[in-house]
């Protein structure tokens, strides 16, 4: 894999974390080949709905908890005119709020592997600077990736029957 992941996972160990987390990255770069330069790193935090919930007040002004949140560092600009070759460059952060991903994931009626990995995929592409939020358009462009990045984990179309409930 290209993409340097930093991880904390605190989350409880039923899965290895930072295994699925490497997985995801490596499936998000095969289908946003912009994430593949070896020359970026991004920081993965499994974290609770408090620390969650502080850093939505705080960056976002949104007084609630979220399943994800993603902090880039760089512009898609900047990401798409990297050299391959120079110093690392940091992506930027991703945060996921344990008890409110376990909750969605019941909810769904997914695994807790299955949701985190395309929170994962779902925040790594806001770092590649892809917003659902801009417009119809690019929402659509964005689950497309994000399908083809789980089908490529072998994990189902998570906008089949529901709308994404990402708070990236």
């Amino acid at each position: 894999m290209d993409l340097d992941l930093d991880i904390e996972a605190p989350w409880p160990p039923a899965a290895d974390w930072a295994d699925l987390a490497e997985r995801a990255a490596e499936a998000v770069a095969e289908v946003a080949p912009e994430l593949a330069n070896q020359r970026l790193t991004a920081s993965l935090l499994f974290t609770s709905d408090a620390e969650v919930h502080r850093l939505n007040r705080e960056w976002r002004a949104k007084d609630k908890p979220t399943n994800v949140l993603s902090f880039p560092m760089l512009e898609r600009d900047e990401l798409l005119d990297l050299a391959p070759d120079g110093p690392p460059e940091l992506l930027g952060d991703i945060s996921l709020a344990c008890e409110t991903c376990t909750r969605e994931a019941e909810e769904k009626g997914l695994s807790l592997e299955e949701l985190a990995a395309h929170l994962i995929v779902h925040g790594l592409l806001h770092l590649a600077g892809l917003d659902h939020e801009i417009s119809p358009e690019d929402a659509t462009a964005m689950e497309a990736l994000e399908i083809k990045a789980l089908a490529l984990m072998g994990i189902a179309d998570p906008y089949g029957d529901a709308n994404d409930a990402t708070g990236a």
